[in-house]
Parts: C-alpha cells; sequence; structure tokens
C-alpha cells in the first residue's frame, strides 16, 4: 500500500497496465495459497481440484508475464488488497476445526469468491485490451478467463455433486424453508 501518494492514470493503457499488475499479484498470491488449500481438504475430488488450479494458476502469471513483454514492460506486482483479503478468508478455512465435509464445503466456499475476483478482473483486462486494439494480449486474457469460468464450474460440481450432501448429512442445519448452508454457486 502506498503511504501519502496515488496512482496516475494519463491514459487508458496506463489503467489497463495498473488491472495487469493487479491481476499479475494476486495470481502469485494464488500460487502459495491453492497448495494449502489442497492439503486441507479431505476429499480428494476437491484436492485435485486445488492442484489442476494451481498448475492453471502458474499459467496465468505466464500468460501475464508474456503480455508484459508485448507491451515492452516489465512484470509488475500492484499489490491487490482484494486478493489478500480472500486468501485471509481462505486460510481460515484452512485453520478451521470440526468435521472433514463441512471444512471441504467451507474450502469451496473460499475458492469459489476468489473465482469470481479473478474472472471479473480478467473480464474487464480482456475488455480494456480489445477496446486498446491489444488483440494478442486480448486473447491470452480470454483464454485464462474461460480457465477461471471452468475453474469455478468444477467447484461447483464437486460442491453440489458430493461435498453438499455430505456436508448437509452431517450437520442437518438448514436455513428457512429447506434451504442449506453448504458451498457451491451459480450465477
Amino acid at each position: 500500500m502506498k503511504l501519502f501518494s496515488s496512482t496516475e492514470f494519463n491514459s487508458f493503457e496506463d489503467l489497463f497496465v495498473n488491472q495487469l499488475e493487479d491481476l499479475y499479484d494476486a495470481e502469485q498470491r494464488l500460487t502459495q495459497a491453492l497448495p494449502k488449500m489442497a492439503e486441507a481438504a479431505s476429499s480428494s475430488q476437491l484436492q485435485q481440484a486445488f492442484q489442476q488450479h494451481l498448475a492453471e494458476t502458474e499459467g496465468h502469471v505466464s500468460r501475464l508475464e508474456t503480455i508484459f513483454r508485448q507491451l515492452g514492460t516489465d512484470p509488475k506486482r500492484e499489490t491487490c488488497q482484494a486478493m489478500k483479503g480472500l486468501i485471509s478468508e481462505g486460510e481460515e478455512m484452512v485453520d478451521a476445526k470440526g468435521d472433514s465435509s463441512i471444512k471441504d464445503a467451507a474450502l469451496i466456499a473460499a475458492a469459489q469468491r476468489v473465482e469470481h475476483y479473478e474472472i471479473s478482473g480478467y473480464g474487464t483486462a480482456r475488455s480494456f485490451a480489445r477496446r486498446l486494439g491489444l488483440n494478442e494480449a486480448a486473447n491470452l486474457l480470454q483464454q485464462t478467463l474461460q480457465e477461471e469460468k471452468a475453474a469455478d464450474e468444477k467447484l461447483n460440481q464437486i460442491a453440489e455433486g458430493s461435498i453438499n450432501l455430505q456436508a448437509s448429512a452431517t450437520s442437518g442445519a438448514t436455513v428457512g424453508a429447506g434451504a442449506t448452508t453448504t458451498a457451491g454457486s451459480r450465477y
């Protein structure tokens, strides 16, 4: 965080680069968090999903570095406060005690928050790249956006296909007229 200074945007490209720097920092942070989430998961399917997404995330970092090179600039990280917060919440789930299936549902909930943030960030950056006529960058950002959406969908399938069922059966918790308090989202 910059003390007593502010970000300056003198062009739309400045804003685009700032968004890339934010995503670059977010992805770097995620490469450190995903192994912890995989280790904390009790479901082998969920562990595998986190490990697969780690490999994809490393590819996302590489794509961002390619875009920075295309722009003639060195990759730089702009602290992503949102990802710091999301990862902090995820760490609470990693460290949580209790029933393993409920913890897995909590891990999915935390991971999907991250995915939704990344989907938003990559969608915006891709749109900016298109507006700037940076077609190669837009294509790379679109590839990552598709992978982020697929990761979210995979987490949703794991949640709805098994984890939520196990978690709700274990706890028997319901809220209101039949709604359960488990992970998995559709937007």
